[in-house]
């Protein structure tokens, strides 16, 4: 029997779907999800294993116009995405226009990987409309497959995975069978808690912070993790703690809960606040924080 295997790189504008998306093909919760744009920062793998076949998702950051060096390096990994892959799903959603995306469309229009374009969010428009958006975007990009789909709701989840797998090359799996994505344990735990800062906080503060796991010891029924929060300057640290520590234990208790539901264990979490002047701008904590080799 021949065995499939190969990347679909998830790409779009930021919030179009794309992390729900991966999450409701996966069956993981693997990325954040929250309406602020640029939740996503860094490339995160979702792998689905059938018998004869392995699909690698890459959940990718919202296409921007980078306005400092961690977005810059956001942007990379976008443009490392257009060289990897074997199926491009690109995503946006009901309302968008062709002539109102980002250079990347044009790119992955002129290239001669498949590409299936997730038109999301139709639960929020009847079947006139749909067809209508369908038809805008099946003529401005003839060579794609044009699906309406709803991340939210799942609709047809299953016929795009068929579509995906009829798609992929044959090759031997590029990961073990038992694998379901690259990320370490510890990446989860920041990205859990950088979730929590992106709902609790408002204007520049999510932005600001940076989380690192420095401690992941299981001990028995317990995972006993530590981590550092980090802000770019020190006013920002007590707006970050709260009065009386009341904001940074509200981060820590729910983070705590989706935690245990994703280990599948009980938590002991602890979390300290620290200040890295200027962090998204200093190219030795960008390689720190996993945002450069």
């Amino acid at each position: 029997m021949s065995h499939k295997a190969g990347y679909v790189n998830i790409l779009g504008k930021p919030n179009v779907g794309k992390s729900t998306l991966m999450n409701a093909l996966i069956g993981e919760r693997l990325s954040i999800i929250t309406s602020k744009a640029q939740t996503t920062r860094h490339r995160i793998l979702g792998i689905i294993n059938g018998d004869d076949y392995q699909l690698i998702f890459s959940d990718l950051p919202g296409i921007i116009k980078p306005a400092y060096k961690m977005q810059e390096s956001m942007m990379e990994f976008v443009r490392t995405s257009l060289e990897d892959a074997d199926v491009f799903l690109y995503m946006v959603q009901m309302g968008d226009k062709p002539e109102n995306q980002p250079e990347e469309y044009e790119k992955i229009k002129k290239m001669k990987v498949p590409v299936l374009l997730l038109m999301n969010k139709i639960d929020l428009f009847g079947p006139d409309e749909i067809e209508v958006q369908q038809q805008i975007w099946q003529e401005d990009f003839p060579m794609a497959k044009v699906v309406p789909f709803s991340a939210r709701y799942h609709f047809d989840a299953n016929i795009l995975l068929l579509d995906l797998i009829g798609l992929l090359p044959e090759s031997e799996p590029f990961f073990d069978k038992e694998e379901w994505t690259d990320k370490p344990e510890r990446f989860f735990v920041t990205e859990v808690i950088r979730e929590k800062i992106l709902l609790n906080y408002k204007q520049e503060i999510p932005y600001s912070c940076e989380v690192v796991c420095t401690s992941f010891v299981h001990d028995g029924d317990l995972i006993r993790i530590s981590a550092d929060i980090y802000v770019e300057r020190e006013s920002q640290k007590p707006i970050l703690i709260g009065k009386g520590g009341e904001m940074l234990k509200k981060v820590g208790t729910q983070s705590r809960t989706d935690l245990e539901k994703f280990f599948g264990k009980k938590i002991f979490l602890e979390t300290h606040v620290r200040v890295a002047d200027n962090w998204r701008n200093n190219e030795s904590m960008l390689r720190k924080f996993g945002y450069k080799d």
